[in-house]
């Protein structure tokens, strides 16, 4: 690996302590970035707008503040995405849709860009997402198939699954997703970085999401400690989300390194309804001698409650109809047609069934704060398989299936629980594996402590993608 390349891959706290000591400028970290987008682009296609003229001028405004002693906040000077579902001001923000008009007035930053910016990150450009952010998968009609740099005929996931790949492939340090069902944990196990599901409202929102209290956005990125980091930027109060969780100041950071000892955990293979790929569910299980080598206590224990899914889906289709309520046909036309259908399909959700399941939602809630007077975290898979071949919404079924069967993930967006995936290992062919930790309501401090406890226990981020060398035909993003 070049020198050039190597810059590309340190964390944020080393590229950070390196900016202290003077032994890197930002501006020579964020030219070996975009130098390494500027070779994989064609191959993964991460991004759908690079803006390099701009980045490198906060870079050299981060150099200019380094050099005379006064970084602007926690991250001045890091490599930093943004999934383009989340507005940032001077860039269109089109959610991977031809329906969305990009000659607008792109003037606000969304509450956690703006808490990016204000700690001196350097925005490299938009990552990509499956229409609306509504597929498990990357792709869509606008910005075309994003691919995974452990093998680029494999898909990322999704709906993060730019952010997911920027982060694996050393073309970004941090980045920023979102996750209603899963965006953050799939695509985090699926490339084999680290993806952190932040209790909702921890991250103040706005505009408000349609999605409701489904969603949360969150940090992606190499390291526990740099997700750590993130998070204590991308928490700090924002008038604008009336939703949001009263702020702590707790700092991710202090005790990360505490450990877990006396711990005590749940592990659960499938909870108690999924089915699990045998290599997955083997390296999964593998993986939990780690916690038990941290001194926490870890018993074999469902959690206790069925397939969420039936009524996940009536709440979907709900909020569904509600955000595209004056979505046109003529719009739908050259949507997705897996979108679209989504669309089209969400007429029938009468109040009554969608209060109902509202209230299955309340008793999964409920239930789940019951368990977690027993035990302090959940574990499992983060998905069910590993990386799929690119084309398909789910592992084995055709473009037109459903791409919200993720039955790890889902239940814990309904119960609004902090939840992350830690890479936990490879299958036979190479593909990465994520061990997923589910804590209480608020506890997102444990969730990343016992997250770098695994990560300490069980290095991976020494272990780096493949060049890719194949050219999947994939859209160029706008370069700026």
């Amino acid at each position: 690996m070049s020198v050039d390349e190597e810059l590309a891959f340190l964390s944020a706290r080393e590229l950070v302590a390196r900016y202290r000591d003077g032994s890197l400028s930002p501006v020579e970290a964020t030219r070996a970035t975009l130098d390494r987008i500027a070779a994989l682009q064609d191959t993964l296609n991460a991004y759908c707008l690079i803006d390099g003229e701009a980045a490198m001028a906060a870079a050299r405004a981060s150099e200019a503040r380094w050099c005379g002693d006064a970084p602007l906040g926690l991250f001045d000077g890091v490599p930093t995405s943004i999934k383009d579902i989340v507005l940032t001001r001077g860039w269109p923000t089109l959610r991977g849709s031809r329906t969305i008009e990009r000659d607008q007035d792109w003037a606000d930053d969304a509450p956690p860009v703006a808490r990016l910016r204000e700690h001196g990150a350097v925005l490299l450009g938009k990552t990509t997402t499956p229409e609306f952010a509504m597929k498990g998968v990357t792709d869509s009609p606008l910005t075309g198939i994003t691919r995974n740099p452990w093998n680029p005929d494999l898909t990322p996931g999704g709906s993060s699954g730019g952010a997911g790949a920027a982060v694996a492939a050393g073309l970004c340090a941090l980045a920023l997703g979102t996750d209603a069902g899963g965006s953050i944990r799939i695509p985090a196990s699926f490339c084999g970085v680290f993806g952190h599901k932040p209790s909702y409202g921890r991250v103040p929102v706005w505009p408000p999401t349609p999605f409701g209290t489904f969603a949360s956005t969150g940090p992606m990125s190499r390291t526990v400690a740099d997700a750590a980091l993130m998070l204590n930027a991308i928490a700090e109060p924002d008038a604008r989300d009336w939703n949001a969780l009263p702020y702590d100041g707790t700092d991710y950071c202090e005790r990360l390194d505490e450990g877990i000892e006396g711990v005590r955990i749940a592990y659960s293979p499938t909870l108690g309804y999924a089915e699990v790929d045998r290599e997955v569910a083997a390296i999964v299980e593998t993986s939990i001698d780690a916690l038990v080598e941290c001194g926490a206590h870890v018993e074999l224990e469902d959690p206790g409650f069925a397939d969420p899914a039936p009524f996940w889906h009536v709440l979907f289709r709900g909020l569904t109809r509600f955000a595209f309520k004056d979505m046109t046909e003529e719009q739908l036309a050259v949507m997705d047609p897996i979108v679209a259908e989504k669309i089209r399909a969400t007429p029938g959700v009468d109040l009554e069934t969608y209060l109902q399941a509202e209230r299955r939602r309340a008793e999964l809630g409920a239930h789940m704060r019951a368990f977690h007077r027993r035990y302090d975290l959940l574990v499992s898979p983060a998905t069910a398989v590993a990386a799929f071949p690119v084309g398909r919404a789910t592992p084995d079924r055709g473009p037109g299936a459903d791409a919200t069967e993720w039955p790890f993930s889902l239940p814990f967006n309904l119960t609004r629980q902090p939840a992350a995936s830690v890479p936990c290992g490879f299958t036979a062919d190479g593909r990465p594996v994520g061990l997923q930790i589910v804590g209480p309501p608020h506890a997102d401090a444990l969730v990343l402590r016992a997250a770098r406890a695994f990560e300490t226990a069980r290095p991976w981020f020494a272990r780096r993608p493949p060049h890719p060398s194949s050219n999947g035909g994939v859209q160029r993003p706008a370069w700026r």
